[in-house]
């Protein structure tokens, strides 16, 4: 066991109300830059840190990076997996518990929490298992979309864990009703046993409605006279290429229309080519991924979201804070923050000509696009109210409750 960690739990033990519920979690996650400093990620754990005793979380890393275990606030703690290889995550979490915490583990942990159903979740069932310990396992993505299964042999690997692991978790936290919905409409790996919160990701509505713009995009691109952006990874799921489809005949049509494309990914060579073979250097701009994403938001004429699938869809929510019409595919919570015709428009999932349709129809009419932008900013505010001490009280909560769910079965 490390000294240092059972010196200070034991402290914290021995120093509070014996009547009060001590709360402390083992946060198993992949997340890696919560070891950057600054890192909104990293100030997200300090804070959930002060609704606990005590947050140990350890992160999925490589060998080859360099991070190293780390106290970021008075009772929190990360520690990094240093795995040689993506296949030994789940097992050097497991080895690094076992080490931090030793045979006293029940002692200094009294519930694990982890960030997905797949490897995250490997490595908290084997700790939950073997201390006989709650388990909370969050869902974040829409696994049991089929377009999740199709998109890699991993996904396909990854669903068989998924459906694994929810049978023998003590609940469930899930960012969206659309995942709350699947899981309930497959009785043979929800039986009833997990408890199922949803709790989506936090999004301080008005600090950005109140945040300027520091620059106008259109300013930046005076040569289009209609921006489209997206923002988000250059991953599979996003179908990017499905958006450069939309955009090849829209541009036929309307030669100084332009796509700003936020973000990097794995995916950017091969969007990059589609871009050239296109001939759409012009009208398509890479922009790599960007710290000052209101600014973007603010002063673009629409936001263009082509998922196959999301968990949640936070860039959707943040667009609309800022008054940017959206259209999006039906994925995420899509279809419970858009009002049709009333601050975007939802399409069918790979269905390019209701993007083109939707998008050209904000092109002809200016009334439109003005009546969608304000209307954005009014809804998303009727539609998500709770305050950040809100949140965070129904996230302590929720950790609570499975701690309490577990006692009372044992």
């Amino acid at each position: 066991m490390n000294s240092e960690t059972e010196k200070n739990i034991s402290n914290q033990l021995q120093g509070g109300d014996s009547k009060k519920i001590y709360t402390r979690v083992l946060v198993i996650g992949t997340d890696r830059s919560i070891f950057k400093r600054g890192s909104a990620a990293r100030e997200r754990m300090i804070e959930y840190g002060k609704l606990f005793q005590q947050l140990h979380i350890i992160i999925f890393t490589k060998i080859f990076k360099k991070f190293e275990i780390e106290k970021i606030a008075e009772n929190v703690w990360i520690y990094p997996t240093k795995s040689w290889s993506r296949l030994f995550y789940p097992s050097n979490a497991v080895k690094i518990a076992k080490k931090e915490f030793g045979k006293s583990f029940p002692e200094m942990i009294n519930i694990i929490s982890t960030q997905d159903p797949f490897e995250t979740g490997i490595a908290g069932w084997l700790l939950a298992r073997k201390f006989q310990i709650p388990l909370q396992i969050q869902i974040h993505t829409d696994f049991l979309s089929p377009y999740f299964w199709k998109e890699s042999f991993l996904n396909k690997i990854r669903v068989i864990i998924g459906k694994f692991l929810i049978k023998r978790a003590d609940c469930l936290r899930v960012v969206s009703n659309r995942i709350k919905d699947s899981l309930l409409l497959q009785p043979t790996i929800y039986n009833l046993q997990p408890s199922i919160t949803v709790l989506p990701i936090f999004v301080d509505i008005e600090k950005i409605k109140n945040t300027p713009a520091s620059f106008d995009i259109r300013k930046k691109y005076p040569q289009f006279s209609f921006i489209i952006i997206t923002a988000s990874r250059l991953e599979k799921e996003k179908n990017i290429s499905l958006a450069i489809d939309a955009m090849n005949e829209l541009a036929r049509r309307y030669p100084k229309i332009g796509m700003v494309i936020i973000g990097d990914g794995r995916e950017k060579g091969k969007l990059k080519n589609l871009v050239a073979k296109y001939n759409l250097q012009k009208n398509v701009i890479f922009e790599g991924w960007q710290n000052d994403l209101i600014s973007y938001y603010k002063t673009a004429n629409v936001f263009l979201s082509a998922s196959f699938y999301e968990g949640y869809g936070l860039a959707i929510v943040e667009a609309l804070a800022c008054g940017c019409p959206v259209v999006s595919s039906n994925a995420g919570i899509a279809g419970e923050i858009i009002s049709e015709g009333e601050n975007g428009f939802v399409c069918p999932v790979n269905d390019k000509n209701c993007f083109i349709r939707r998008i050209q129809e904000i092109m002809k009419v200016p009334s439109l696009k003005e009546k969608l932008g304000i209307n954005s900013k009014i809804l998303i505010s009727e539609k998500l109210t709770m305050t950040k001490e809100e949140y965070l009280s129904k996230y302590k909560q929720v950790v609570e409750d499975c701690l309490n769910r577990h006692s009372m079965s044992v």
